[in-house]
């Protein structure tokens, strides 16, 4: 009896050990529930505050590695990415988990809900910059579909988008695909770029640097150091993105125990 009990509760332990979203426990509710992390978004929000004003006033300066030219005296705008940078899909996440299924299950139905919360800091940041007369602009892997969803939610919660510009800039709009250096250069060609917010290595490097193997896109974040904290500002995301694409070559077609091995082989223990 004691040993089946004990064969029950191991395979029960390695099923759960198998499932992709049960991986994600422990970072969603880090997210989800932390003081840490409300603090780290806080102190991204309010660094970036403390630095607009003096980015403001040199004319020389671009946060985008796209802006080439004489772009001296073009207005100034921010960049941001949208989910887990101004929106807190965290409960997402957690949906997925509870459910037993991964991304994009619901995802689409989640977005139309309109049940997001703005990221700690992120409004008062936005609307610091709006008041210094800088553009702000979204450029969100969100697929079209959910745009309008998008605008109405920002305006639900009290950061209302001007009509008279494209400042959401999706996935799937004119052609643009999942890179968003072409969305980039779009915005460059009328503004001068002076901050980029993200949580993924693509909000701020093209496609090509950030879909490559761990080390390799450890060692281009440090080619980039100066930008980092003063014109780029990275949320840590520990429940998805680039960082785990790379831990399995980003082939998710591989089977859930494949790409747990492949996860645990990275570990280093030295």
């Amino acid at each position: 009896m004691k040993r089946a009990l004990f064969l029950f509760l191991t395979l029960s332990f390695i099923s759960y050990s198998d499932s992709k979203e049960h991986q994600s426990l422990m970072a969603t509710l880090f997210a989800q529930s932390s003081a840490e992390a409300y603090a780290n978004s806080q102190t991204i929000y309010k660094s970036a505050q403390d630095n607009l004003d003096a980015l403001i006033a040199d004319k020389n300066h671009t946060a985008a590695l796209e802006q080439t030219g004489k772009y001296q005296n073009k207005p100034p705008a921010i960049i941001l990415d949208v989910d887990q940078t101004v929106l807190d899909n965290i409960a997402y996440q957690a949906r997925l988990i509870r459910n037993g299924s991964s991304y994009p299950d619901g995802w689409i139905e989640w977005a139309k809900e309109e049940q997001a919360e703005f990221m700690p800091g992120a409004k008062e940041f936005m609307e610091y910059a709006l008041s210094k007369g800088v553009e702000v602009f979204f450029v969100t892997n969100r697929v079209l579909e959910i745009e309008q969803a998008t605008i109405n939610y920002f305006d639900i919660l009290g950061f209302r988008l001007s009509s008279k510009l494209d400042l959401v800039l999706s996935k799937g709009e004119n052609g643009w695909g999942s890179n968003k250096t072409s969305r980039r250069e779009l915005i460059a060609k009328d503004y001068r770029i002076l901050m980029m917010f993200g949580d993924n290595f693509g909000d701020f490097v093209d496609i090509e640097e950030n879909l490559l193997p761990p080390k390799d896109r450890v060692n281009i974040a440090k080619k980039y150091k100066d930008y980092w904290g003063t014109s780029w500002y990275m949320f840590a995301n520990p429940t998805y993105g680039a960082w785990e694409g790379a831990l399995i070559n980003f082939d998710y077609s591989l089977p859930k125990a494949q790409q747990i091995k492949l996860k645990d082989s990275a570990l280093d223990t030295k």
